[in-house]
């Protein structure tokens, strides 16, 4: 059989057998110049060069960078560092000013905010397993408004206070879970890092608190309409991954190697979860030889796909322009080597 992007990610992420495994390779925007000039394709064909399954789709609002030009703001009115490759908050609007009620919050209803997301979905007519990207979704979205030391101290000593900043926040990504369902999207994409490289960044009775109930909510929308939840959450988080899956969790990403023990995954949660990366974004692709890529990529699909199926295979988070070009070829070699021993 041979399967469409979409219908290939369909099937990988409920553990149903699949014709070759399902692969992504997402990029910063400098890595992307790297990669386009590379391959000799423009920019925008990446995805479809790359083999890529995954149409993230965003909202649509109006692009606005600080005089300066030091930050650009996002939709939410967090400022990111224009300097930065990476994600780096440098202004947060509750830092100095904390009243709730007078924050000039977005309004998910507003008509335009998916013209581009629909445009998107129109185009690929079908091809892609479509997810809304709902990056910086709770907790990271409260401390990039607040000041991460201030949330921090926030949940320590005025939970009360940041229980209602989550609530404000995740009644806003109720409303648009629910137009993105509407809009027909294939199930729902969710970054949140709770982890850092040793422990949480926050105690699980504290995460079961102040974050579960909320993220619940946000994945309510989806879950009613039957479709899965892709989560992206960064450290390790073994102690909260029954919570997650108990809430809804179809697909854990990034499955990074540092922190994952993908024996223990497989061993503890067998189909009742599935898996989106493997591939280490921290220490293999930048730092390693395209050994040590193939072997990766090896690696990954043996202990987390033994039955050739329940893994969107990628690298577990997006590349940066330190990745050397002869692992990432090495990497879509290993990709096609893949496929060859599927047909």
């Amino acid at each position: 059989m041979t399967l469409s992007h979409k219908a290939r990610v369909q099937r990988a992420i409920r553990h149903q057998p699949i014709d070759r495994l399902p692969t992504q390779i997402n990029y910063t925007g400098k890595m992307a110049t790297r990669l386009a000039t590379e391959l000799g394709v423009p920019v925008g064909d990446l995805p479809r060069r790359l083999d890529n399954h995954l149409l993230r789709v965003d909202l649509t609002y109006p692009a606005r960078v600080s005089e300066d030009g030091v930050a650009s703001f996002d939709w939410w009115g967090a400022g990111f560092d224009t300097r930065e490759e990476g994600y780096f908050v440098c202004v947060s609007p509750l830092q100095e000013t904390p009243d709730l009620d007078a924050f000039p919050w977005p309004d998910p209803n507003d008509p335009g905010l998916l013209d581009a997301a629909r445009r998107l979905i129109s185009a690929d007519s079908g091809e892609h397993f479509v997810v809304p990207n709902f990056g910086w979704a709770l907790f990271e979205r409260a401390w990039s408004l607040r000041g991460m030391v201030e949330f921090f101290m926030d949940m320590a000593g005025n939970p009360g206070y940041a229980a209602a900043l989550l609530d404000r926040i995740a009644d806003i990504q109720v409303v648009l879970a629910q137009r993105f369902v509407e809009l027909g999207v294939d199930g729902g994409y969710f970054g949140d890092d709770y982890g850092g490289q040793v422990n949480m960044l926050m105690s699980p009775a504290m995460w079961r608190t102040l974050i579960k109930p909320r993220l619940a909510r946000m994945f309510a929308p989806f879950r009613a309409a039957g479709l899965p939840i892709l989560m992206h959450t960064d450290g390790r988080v073994e102690q909260i991954l029954p919570d997650l899956v108990e809430i809804g969790l179809t697909v854990y990403n990034p499955v990074q190697p540092e922190v994952a023990d993908f024996g223990w995954l497989r061993s503890t949660f067998g189909t009742r979860l599935a898996y989106y990366g493997g591939i280490s974004t921290q220490s293999t692709m930048p730092f390693g030889t395209p050994d040590d890529v193939r072997a990766a990529v090896r690696k990954a699909v043996t202990e987390l796909a033994p039955d050739g199926t329940g893994l969107l295979i990628a690298p577990s988070h997006r590349m940066m322009s330190d990745v050397p070009l002869a692992n990432v070829e090495a990497l879509l070699a290993a990709f096609a080597e893949l496929d060859e021993e599927a047909r």
